[in-house]
């Protein structure tokens, strides 16, 4: 007889996953980000999808004097406002998310097919629109800050003394910066260089650097260019004269503020077909509402770099 080898003791790795079932989680989108700015923004609901923002002309001409407790007659004044404010109209972006009823038929099960496709359609559009918050030529913020508001570093690295430049620009109640998570880093290892290592607070469960108590907000959305990126300084709310998001409210098929899902039926190729709508825009009220420093550099290597080391 031939010797056939010895046999197995057990039941192998390989042939009892045939009986079991894997935990499957729902599709994982790295291009999610946390969207801090759309979390800090005040979100204003605006009717038919304009909103006027009137402003003083002149404001310093307006004459106020104390009493002299003489006769004499006190100036009269009034307040002017500009002939033709600027209005903002809500952009819209679209998509229309396709998925076959086969599909959704036949391979939901432990995650609904429409609902998954339906959530990461609704979380790519939301990264667009804070994309479109910060860099829209349109209603954005990098776009539109006053050009008295603007900082431009001295080369270099992002230095505490860039950041009180823009602190004195926009000094009214600011909330919070906004940059690139590199810009952060930089700002970091130029402040610990420095030997003033900034603190940190917590906010929605995350912790942020800070400077001068103002928590330095990160977004991959604020653009990295030739090495280089901006920092945004924001005060938000309109009691504050400050930045505000603007939305559509009551839209038919509404999943959140200013986002809609409507089903628009199956065609003959049994694809049934879903508009995914997000109207949303964006409005600095007053000039000194943002401050913008240009021209930050975020490579590494200047943190050994003589010429920087002043």
């Amino acid at each position: 007889m031939t010797n056939a080898g010895p046999r197995p003791m057990a039941l192998g790795d390989d042939a009892a996953r045939a009986l079991a079932n894997a935990t499957k989680t729902v599709p994982q989108m790295e291009s999610i980000s946390p969207r801090w700015l759309v979390h800090l923004l005040n979100w204003v609901p605006v009717e038919a999808g304009i909103y006027r923002v009137n402003k003083v002309s002149h404001p310093e001409s307006v004459d106020i004097q104390c009493d002299n407790f003489d006769e004499s007659p006190l100036p009269e004044t009034f307040v002017d406002y500009e002939k033709s404010p600027r209005e903002y109209r809500l952009k819209a972006v679209h998509t229309i998310l396709d998925v076959h009823t086969r599909v959704s038929d036949l391979y939901s099960s432990p995650h609904d097919q429409i609902a998954q496709q339906l959530r990461l359609t609704i979380e790519a559009i939301k990264e667009h629109q804070e994309g479109e918050l910060i860099n829209s030529p349109d209603y954005g913020l990098i776009a539109n800050v006053a050009d008295k508001q603007k900082v431009t570093t001295l080369g270099g690295p992002p230095t505490p003394d860039d950041l009180d430049n823009m602190i004195a620009k926009a000094w009214k109640e600011p909330g919070f910066f906004l940059t690139h998570p590199e810009g952060i880093a930089a700002f970091g290892r130029e402040c610990t260089r420095r030997g003033v290592p900034p603190p940190t607070v917590s906010l929605f469960g995350s912790q942020f650097l800070t400077w001068r108590g103002i928590p330095i907000i990160p977004s991959d959305k604020v653009p990295v260019e030739d090495g280089k990126t901006k920092f945004l300084l924001i005060r938000t709310g309109e009691s504050r004269q400050g930045v505000v998001g603007l939305f559509q409210p009551g839209l038919a098929g509404e999943q959140s503020p200013g986002l809609s899902v409507k089903f628009m039926g199956i065609d003959r190729s049994a694809i049934a077909s879903y508009l995914v709508s997000l109207y949303c825009s964006l409005a600095i009220l007053t000039d000194d509402a943002v401050a913008l420093l240009e021209g930050a550099e975020v490579d590494k290597f200047h943190d050994y770099d003589p010429k920087y080391r002043k």
